[in-house]
């Protein structure tokens, strides 16, 4: 059993964020489906994993029902890896995805125990990647893009379209803030997180 969620773990880091597919690990792993579900629910009981829950609401259009899966410390799935500098994080294909799991624990470790996160996801191509939920409605809808001068994707304005939070944020790797249309706003990770522990004080 170790070495089964030794292996299941390592898999997990190379899917950073990406939806969790148990048939196919536990095809790749050589175990049932239950059994990657029961190994999984251990990582996630240890803090060690987050499943990010799909929005569910009634959009009336077909939604994606996995929850998306992140190795939580990013120095430990940095070590799975084998990156050992910062040269070879950022030239490896897990930069983005590395970066978009640190943003989701810090923005959730800001929002506090009144916030539900989730993601959205449809096959019409709309695409939020952090939603934050409160009492039923849809507060908070954060695109998260780890360069300095990001642009709002197709995706996350059909889903804010669709979804109408009362904030739309893309939380980016610089330290500017500036508008970006449609009542979306560019913001820093730094920036967001101070502005989201004032509203929960």
């Amino acid at each position: 059993m170790a070495e089964t969620i030794a292996r299941l773990w390592g898999m997990l880091a190379h899917g950073q964020g990406t939806l969790l597919n148990q048939a196919r690990l536990a095809s790749s792993l050589g175990v049932s489906a239950p059994a990657v579900a029961r190994y999984v629910d251990l990582l996630t009981d240890l803090l060690l994993v987050r499943r990010l829950r799909p929005w569910s609401g009634n959009l009336g259009k077909r939604l994606v029902r996995a929850p998306k899966v992140y190795v939580r410390d990013t120095g430990v799935l940095h070590a799975l890896l084998e990156l050992e500098t910062l040269h070879d994080v950022l030239g490896h294909p897990v930069a983005g995805p590395s970066w978009e799991g640190f943003v989701i624990e810090n923005l959730i470790a800001a929002a506090g125990d009144g916030m539900v996160p989730l993601f959205l996801r449809t096959e019409k191509g709309a695409e939020i990647d952090l939603i934050f939920e409160r009492g039923g409605r849809v507060e908070l809808a954060i695109e998260i893009k780890r360069t300095t001068a990001p642009t709002v994707s197709k995706g996350f304005r059909i889903g804010c379209a669709d979804l109408k939070p009362r904030e739309a944020w893309v939380a980016h790797g610089g330290t500017e803030r500036w508008p970006m249309g449609d009542g979306v706003t560019a913001i820093s990770l730094t920036a967001l997180m101070r502005r989201m522990r004032g509203q929960r004080a």
